[in-house]
């Protein structure tokens, strides 16, 4: 991997001798208090504020605390007019504006695009505490309340939309949120290195406006300088995306995205363009990236160079409050209650999953930490987090067993171009021992006062089934009776397009993970995890995966609708139709089939709740449709009965319980004269 500097090996800035705050401040008394008469930085986010290393805002306030300087924080302002955005005063170098831990239109409205009556990032989960697109929203704000202090953005939204992108809520292509914010600089991906670096170039009177030349940042300017090569990939064919090797001198070199307005008009480009930018994002040899949008060009520099395990170390040791900021009181956080108890040991994620936003953030290199560390934050949580009881709930992170896993042969790691290190295979070059992960286990399991050590996190069983020893290890100490995983799917066509095993690999996994729950002495079970109306999925793909789960005896309580999140190659795919995974050719490509409609993808949704008797109908209709009436009857072989429960579904009505039938409760009408049972209409 490249070289870059030590995000600690900085000079401290003149106000690094007034020592950590207690609690980074959100009003003047408590700026009074520290001694302050400004703060250098102000960051103002939609979350509430939790001082701890799992909310973005804390970290990256308490990394520049590190570095000296003087750091506020806004946290969900009311954003209806300025008064809030000037609580703080004017900062001395810039706002950082951010969401929050979640894409704001993700964290308010559902895959239905419904509107959401709750929020886990906020206090007593209470729902509209933050704008749509909280971004733009509050980078106006700023700019209201004081003209001339620079803006940089960072966060998921940023990360996520800093090209033009499609938009589910609005159903069309937004431009950069780098343009619709007005901000001075974009920070994208995990921003520790880029933060530190613009920070101190502009304490020494630099503007964030005139950084061009910041790893992980985003910028907008016009035309591009005559001592740089620029590779023009706007047309569609096989030649445009099978890109030029890079030359690792080659630092001028900039390929040019098609334009926001082209890809706005042009579905099949959108997907081209996506397919281009996720080609681009190895750190190693990736290149800057520009696209127009009106008379003006968005400029993406290359990706940022991944921390240390030094620096990740560094990073979790800062002085968190780990808690809440005492400004709330005894309210319930409940994204707080969730990870208190909860350590993560990595970041990044080499699956490559279409549909998740990761990669898209935190890139495909694993970044560990130090054993060290790690069992040292278990026993700060020991020592210092209230109402600890011995158990820790989760040791993981984006995945919970990637940990220290790596490309063997750096050099190939540096000139990699695929999305995934384990499709459609696990890559020969992937090291994928599990013994680090396993010996890390055993020692946090031998801290005193630690009664369990969990793993809640993400379970990647394809790389799991090549370490029975894990698996042993994981079923015998670590799992609370469910263990959480994600097949997503059982049939080829959508796991293709998800970049997933195929279900002959959780079949291993579960048999190798029964036997060894077994061997234990435990009764332990798998919850899988599914998702409905995925592109490429069709009525019958979630008909057999309904078939699947009815045979294995799953009932899923709650299930997942396919959500288009900014930036995924899975929303490139329902949005255009086209698979971005393979080259998207003008008159060919691979035309990817995809729910759209609301009826299409609640039917989908359907299939996975196939238990749940309002979904009947729809599913009866729907299996006549497909000639599959022989799944409609009362046996074990059928899918769903050919009667319906009075007050259910489409027969609805005031009834009392009667009995069973076929093991399904049955109602006799109350109102309908004669008290007789009214059997839905057959098949």
């Amino acid at each position: 991997m490249l070289p870059a500097k030590d995000i600690f090996s900085y000079r401290p800035y003149w106000a690094h001798r007034l020592g950590p705050a207690p609690f980074l401040p959100m009003s003047r008394e408590e700026m009074d208090l520290l001694g302050w008469d400004s703060c250098d930085v102000i960051l103002v986010t939609g979350d509430a504020y939790v001082d701890h290393p799992s909310f973005g805002m804390a970290v990256i306030g308490r990394v520049l605390e590190a570095q000296g300087f003087r750091v506020g924080i806004i946290a969900q302002p009311d954003w209806t007019s300025t008064k809030a955005f000037k609580t703080l005063g004017r900062p001395n170098l810039y706002f950082g504006v951010t969401s929050g831990n979640m894409d704001s239109m993700v964290n308010r409205y559902t895959a239905d695009r419904r509107l959401r009556h709750n929020d886990s990032y906020t206090p007593n989960d209470e729902g509209g505490k933050r704008p749509d697109r909280s971004v733009i929203v509050y980078s106006q704000r700023c700019r209201e309340a004081f003209k001339d202090a620079p803006i940089v953005i960072g966060g998921i939204e940023a990360s996520l939309r800093r090209i033009a992108h499609y938009d589910y809520w609005s159903d069309k292509v937004r431009r950069s949120v780098l343009m619709d914010s007005k901000a001075d600089l974009l920070l994208y991906g995990n921003a520790e290195r880029a933060i530190v670096e613009i920070t101190h170039r502009a304490a020494r009177g630099e503007s964030p406006a005139d950084m061009r030349d910041v790893r992980g940042t985003a910028y907008a300017a016009s035309g591009v300088p005559d001592d740089w090569t620029e590779l023009d990939l706007h047309d569609i064919d096989d030649e445009s995306t099978t890109l030029p090797s890079p030359r690792r001198t080659d630092e001028k070199t900039i390929i040019r995205l098609p334009s926001y307005e082209t890809v706005r008009d042009d579905p099949a480009t959108y997907a081209h363009a996506s397919r281009l930018l996720h080609i681009e994002s190895n750190p190693g040899n990736a290149r800057p990236l520009i696209q127009e949008h009106g008379d003006r060009d968005v400029w993406l520099t290359a990706p940022p160079i991944p921390l240390t395990t030094p620096e990740m170390d560094g990073v979790f040791a800062l002085p968190y409050a780990r808690a809440p900021h005492p400004h709330y009181g005894e309210a319930r956080i409940p994204a707080w209650e969730m990870i208190r108890f909860s350590v993560n040991v990595m970041r990044g994620c080499f699956g490559g999953c279409s549909f998740c936003s990761i990669t898209e953030h935190e890139g495909r290199i694993i970044q560990s930490r130090s054993e060290d560390s790690i069992l040292k934050e278990i026993e700060d949580i020991r020592d210092k987090v209230k109402g600890f009881t011995g158990v820790i709930s989760d040791v993981g992170g984006p995945t919970a067993n990637m940990y220290r896993m790596a490309c063997k042969d750096k050099e190939t790691e540096a000139v990699c171009r695929k999305p995934s290190c384990v499709f459609p295979d696990i890559c020969k070059n992937l090291n994928t021992d599990h013994a680090p992960l396993i010996e890390l286990y055993r020692k946090a399991r031998a801290i005193k006062g630690v009664k369990k050590i969990l793993v809640a996190s993400g379970l990647r069983y394809d790389l799991a089934v090549k370490s029975p020893e894990y698996i042993k290890e994981l079923a015998t100490h670590h799992v609370g009776g469910y263990l959480k995983i994600a097949p997503e799917h059982t049939e080829d066509g959508p796991l293709k397009k998800m970049m997933k095993p195929g279900i002959g690999s959780y079949d291993r996994f579960k048999g190798m993970f029964d036997a060894a729950t077994k061997q234990a002495g435990k009764k332990q079970y798998l919850i899988p995890y599914f998702i409905a109306a995925h592109p490429g999925t069709s009525d019958e793909d979630m008909m057999n995966l309904a078939i699947w789960l009815k045979g294995n005896g799953f009932r899923a309580d709650q299930v997942q609708t396919f959500l288009p999140s900014p930036m995924a190659l899975a929303s490139a795919m329902y949005y255009s139709e086209r698979n971005p995974l393979k080259p998207v050719r003008r008159n060919g490509g691979e035309v990817v089939l995809t729910a759209k409609g609301l009826k299409q993808r609640r039917l989908h949704k359907a299939f996975l709740r196939y238990h749940d008797a309002e979904n009947w109908p729809v599913l009866r209709e729907a299996l006549k449709r497909m000639g599959r009436t022989d799944l409609i009857g009362p046996g074990k072989k059928h899918l769903i009965p050919a009667w319906q429960p009075i007050g259910t579904g489409d027969n609805k009505g005031e009834g009392r319980r009667t009995g069973r039938k076929n093991g399904i409760q049955t109602f006799v009408t109350t109102h309908s004269g004669k008290g007789r049972r009214r059997p839905a209409s057959r098949a």
